[in-house]
């Protein structure tokens, strides 16, 4: 009795396949077969907005093979992703092989691993309508949005432009942001610190003021600040209070997929896609020396902190044996999960608690193997006891003055044996043997100058945050959203700081103006509670959609009738340059394959260029500047200014250290946290400030 399996991918195939053995044939239906129509809208409105679907173009010779194989087996099992996408998968592949409903041939995998696979299988069940419909509820919506307003910001704006139900949200968060440094204005204070030690020790330490007669005191001015020193400067400094306390430090839950993002760009510099591609192979399996095909991650779209029994248990064991009894707590942590998440799956952790990062390293490419290391050090770390700090606060009077003094060394390292957040990665710094009664031998004591600072601008990670916060998206969506937004030139990057382009902000204000709850975090955040009270059964698909569009349509007539015979002018961003055909001043304009120099004179003139950043680098050949600029396929690269006289040109980014061997002034280039010279044999390891 042969019987067919059918998986998204090949890699998941392998793996799976490695598991089940004879009598079962695995396969890959390469993600979704069937969608939407491309040539219309693609949904009935009229008539409880039936979706329309048609096999896509390009996977008819996967389709086929499909249709073969299940032709040819005793049984058919969809085992796509465990969560809506996967879900609504597999109700595609069941009708395109007219498989019936009430069959029990749903089965996931929250790991793939022998004990996940078994488990899986001894768990089919029917396809769940309700996730489907939840699935096809977002796809429906996002369809609507995307396809009736788009065309409108063609004759509005400029054609090429999309609008998303949460991309257009995402990007208005960074415009707000924006919006909010621009306004912000800068106040003045200042601070008086000071150094000093208590003989007969000579290790100094730092204090700072606090204020008078117990209350805290804001320094607003030079005077102010200037006062206190005057006030203090010539009398005796004593320590009048002296606090000892223990302060526990709990270890940070497993990750999410929310927080595997947010920590992996701040700890690896990783974008949110490249997270989830190296997370997507993990979990999928790799070829691990001795294991052969493995999964080493479960499902790595989550919103959910809960951890299986047997893993907890598993963490246990390893921590036990390698770190010690006193570091495993004597029943498991628990972690809660936030009110709105889903909780389908478990958090992401190692698949096998006990297969540390060492020993399957020379497995893995550099990105899965950063990534196992991130997860599985945070996971173990979760399952163990806190850190215990010795805390020490000491107050210091001079002159009717307060001054305050805090240090703690770590007395237990705890959890932070093996992990700790970006957050908290802080060296220890410890006050001196300090008690009540001391006099201070004061070595600095001075004022400085401070303004306080507008908002950052969101990065990947805190936007991230931001749209989990607000209820915008889900684990499924952040990366895509991100990237989406990036590749329709709405937002830039500068540096990590994510920018909204002149573009992005044009577009932005129209939809506030015209489409309010597109662009409305709390609308949009309530359409999302509304899916997953479909996905429960408590809210219907056609009610759900008919309330939506509704008011969309209204909205969207209104707009039609305000604008009508007009268009937005987006403002053109100037350069400084002028254009060396005509004179004019040259511009930048945003083409197929991103920005560009345009003159201003177009269409009269129609020079163009490639837009060129100045690295700081000499060029080692004629010693031109070095130039950052971008191929049209959009791959970045470095070449000299001089170009076409010159030609040299390089993929890997110069630096602005200078040869220490040549002692010429060349530039170095950096290439794989290494620093090389073009001309000689030089090479370091890269500068962490760099």
């Amino acid at each position: 009795m042969s019987k067919l399996v059918i998986v998204e991918s090949p890699a998941k195939a392998k793996t799976i396949g490695k598991y089940l053995g004879r009598g079962y044939e695995v396969t890959a239906s390469m993600g979704h077969v069937r969608d939407l129509l491309k040539s219309k809208l693609g949904v009935d409105v009229e008539h409880n907005f039936e979706p329309q679907y048609a096999e896509m173009k390009g996977k008819e010779e996967i389709i086929e093979k499909l249709k073969k194989a299940a032709s040819k087996s005793d049984y058919v099992y969809l085992a796509t992703d465990p969560d809506r996408e996967g879900e609504a998968i597999s109700w595609h592949l069941a009708q395109m092989l007219s498989l019936p409903l009430t069959e029990k041939n749903r089965v996931t995998f929250n790991e793939i691993t022998q004990a996940g696979i078994s488990d899986g299988m001894k768990h089919a069940r029917r396809i769940d309508m309700e996730l489907v419909d939840a699935q096809q509820a977002r796809r429906v919506l996002d369809r609507i949005v995307g396809y009736k307003l788009s065309p409108f910001l063609w004759k509005k704006v400029r054609r090429g432009l999309s609008a998303g139900r949460v991309q257009s949200v995402a990007v208005a968060i960074i415009v707000d942001r924006e919006n909010e440094i621009r306004a912000f204005k800068p106040e003045e204070y200042w601070s008086v610190t000071g150094t000093a030690n208590n003989p007969p020790s000579r290790k100094m330490f730092d204090f700072s003021y606090y204020g008078k007669k117990g209350k805290k005191a804001e320094l607003k001015t030079e005077k102010s600040a200037q006062k206190v020193l005057d006030e203090t400067l010539n009398h005796e400094f004593k320590v009048t209070n002296v606090k000892k306390s223990v302060r526990k430090k709990s270890p940070a839950p497993p990750f999410t997929t929310s927080t595997l993002q947010q920590e992996a760009s701040k700890k690896l510099g990783f974008l949110s896609s490249r997270t989830m591609k190296a997370a997507q192979t993990l979990y999928e399996g790799v070829e691990v020396e001795g294991l052969g095909a493995v999964g080493l991650i479960t499902y790595m779209r989550t919103d959910s902190l809960r951890v299986a029994d047997e893993a907890a248990a598993a963490a246990k064991e390893y921590i036990t044996e390698n770190y010690g009894k006193q570091y495993a707590p004597a029943t498991p942590n628990v972690y809660k999960s936030k009110k709105n998440a889903q909780d389908a799956h478990e958090a992401i952790r190692p698949s096998i608690p006990g297969l540390s990062p060492e020993r399957v390293k020379n497995s893995l490419t550099a990105d899965q193997y950063k990534l196992y290391k991130l997860i599985w050090e945070r996971f173990t770390a979760s399952q163990m006891v806190n850190a215990l700090l010795d805390m020490v606060a000491a107050e210091i009077t001079a002159n009717g003055h307060l001054f305050k003094a805090t240090g703690f060394t770590m007395s237990f390292d705890g959890y932070t044996k093996v992990y700790q957040e970006s957050r908290d990665d802080e060296e220890s710094k410890a006050l001196p043997e300090i008690k009540e009664g001391d006099i201070l031998k004061v070595k600095t004591l001075e004022k400085k100058q401070h303004f306080t600072t507008p908002p950052p601008r969101y990065t990947e990670a805190s936007l991230i945050k931001a749209m989990e916060e607000n209820g915008i998206g889900r684990p499924s969506t952040y990366a895509p959203t991100i990237s989406t937004i990036m590749n329709r030139f709405y937002v830039e990057r500068e540096g990590k700081a994510l920018k909204p382009t002149p573009l992005g902000e044009t577009v932005t204000e129209l939809m506030k103006e015209h489409f309010k709850n597109i662009v409305d975090p709390k609308f949009t955040a309530e359409m999302e509670q509304d899916l997953d009270e479909i996905e429960d059964g408590k809210m219907d698909y056609a009610t759900t959609l008919r309330e939506f569009y509704g008011g969309f349509e209204k909205e969207l007539s209104d707009a039609e009738v305000a604008l009508e015979g007009k268009r937005i002018k987006v403002p053109v961003e100037e350069t400084g340059e002028v254009c060396d055909i005509c004179g004019k001043p040259m511009v930048i304009k945003i083409g197929r394959f991103g920005k560009f120099l345009a003159c201003s004179g177009f269409p009269d003139c129609k020079n163009t260029k490639r837009i060129a950043v100045d690295t700081g680098g000499i060029c080692p050949k004629c010693g031109g500047r070095l130039l950052a600029k971008k191929s049209q396929k959009g791959k970045r690269f470095y070449g000299c200014e001089n170009y076409p006289n010159c030609d040299f040109m390089s993929w890997d980014q110069p630096v602005s250290d200078k040869c220490p061997k040549c002692n010429n002034g060349t530039t170095l280039f950096k290439k794989s946290g290494k620093l090389y010279c073009v001309k000689c044999d030089y090479s370091d390891t890269v500068k962490k400030e760099q």
